[in-house]
């Protein structure tokens, strides 16, 4: 027989004994697990390997343009800031903005972080709103609107001139406090809201109390047209804790609510329409009472007059006559050669003396 059939016999042969199948099967096993790690390291290796190409090439990428950047951009001569236009509403000046926003001419105006010079001139307390614009290749273009002050605040009770006071600051329609360096002549005209004595009083701050927020809403809903030329705010007082206590430029005092101001200044409307085809002028009126409204009305000018000048009863009668008696008249016979005596002078004396003289 051929010794290669012989061997595939023998290895075809099934093994009689336990011990050898069982140490067969172990080889086998031995054999695949060792197979199986070297096609898991190879699979590995080849991921780690395409995982670093990536990064490389990321790295690359990045620094490439980073470098790119900077030659082209950044140290660019071509793009440094030459012209800053400010424009404003107001009276803030263009060096306080420049200063704020930290801007100067001639840096690279791709090193200007626009979001930052936003931020910082929008902590100013007269502004309200704020645009920054970046043209290229060397203009940044910053517009700013700027708050419209509505009344003056102070928490005094009483004050003479808030125009020249340090206790007063302005405030706009969204409550932001302001302390304007240069006081415009129109601001000589604003309301004033007296007696808030609860609120920390600071420029920049944001009023908190109810009652100023109320004085600031009353304002608001007074500019309307009717309202704007009849009613016109000079003072609201909330010192009282309960009430707006609000005088206009004709000296009326009306006393108002925290709630419903919009119904309140309706049916104010109504007495004023009222006042004028009856010509005659509010004193008080006290809108906290929902019926039965007590009113009260100014006396009329003439009648004021008559009682400040009061004509006394029995008015003295005054009559002029001379300190001496006049001469008798001479006869016509006779020459007088002296020098005339001067003329008597008369003077007023009462009436019962001249009768007595």
């Amino acid at each position: 027989m051929r010794p290669s059939l012989q061997r595939s016999r023998l290895r075809n042969r099934r093994l009689s004994n336990l011990r050898q199948r069982r140490q067969q099967h172990l080889l086998d096993v031995k054999v695949r697990s060792r197979k199986a790690t070297q096609h898991r390291n190879r699979r590995f290796l080849v991921l780690f390997s395409k995982l670093a190409l990536v990064i490389a090439l990321g790295a690359g990428i990045y620094l490439g343009a980073r470098e790119g950047a900077r030659r082209f951009f950044l140290e660019n001569p071509d793009y440094q800031l030459r012209t800053i236009a400010v424009q404003t509403d107001g009276m803030l000046p263009r060096e306080q903005i420049l200063q704020t926003a930290d801007l100067h001419e001639s840096e690279n105006i791709f090193r200007v972080n626009l979001a930052s010079v936003h931020d910082q001139l929008q902590q100013l307390p007269q502004v309200d709103e704020v645009q920054v614009v970046r043209k290229l290749p060397g203009e940044i273009d910053i517009k700013i609107t700027e708050r419209k002050p509505i009344a003056w605040i102070t928490g005094e009770s009483q004050i003479a001139d808030p125009f020249a006071s340090e206790a007063a600051f302005l405030v706009d329609a969204r409550g932001v406090l302001m302390k304007e360096k240069k006081l415009l002549p129109e601001y000589l005209g604003l309301p004033l809201i007296l007696g808030c004595a609860s609120e920390s009083i600071e420029a920049g701050k944001v009023v908190e109390s109810f009652e100023a927020k109320a004085a600031l809403e009353l304002l608001r809903m007074s500019t309307r047209s009717f309202m704007q030329t009849r009613f016109q705010i000079r003072e609201i007082d909330v010192s009282k804790g309960f009430c707006l206590l609000v005088t206009d430029k004709n000296h009326t005092r009306v006393t108002f609510g925290f709630d419903n101001l919009e119904a309140a200044l309706q049916r104010l409307e109504q007495f004023l329409i009222y006042s004028e085809d009856s010509r005659r002028e509010l004193a008080t009126v006290n809108l906290l009472v929902q019926r039965n409204i007590p009113v009260t009305f100014t006396k009329p000018a003439a009648e004021v007059i008559n009682e400040t000048i009061k004509p006394e009863e029995a008015p003295r009668i005054m009559k002029a006559i001379p300190v001496h008696p006049l001469p008798k008249t001479p006869s016509p016979s006779i020459k007088l050669h002296a020098s005339p005596s001067p003329a008597p002078v008369p003077h007023t004396v009462p009436a019962e003396q001249g009768r007595k003289n």
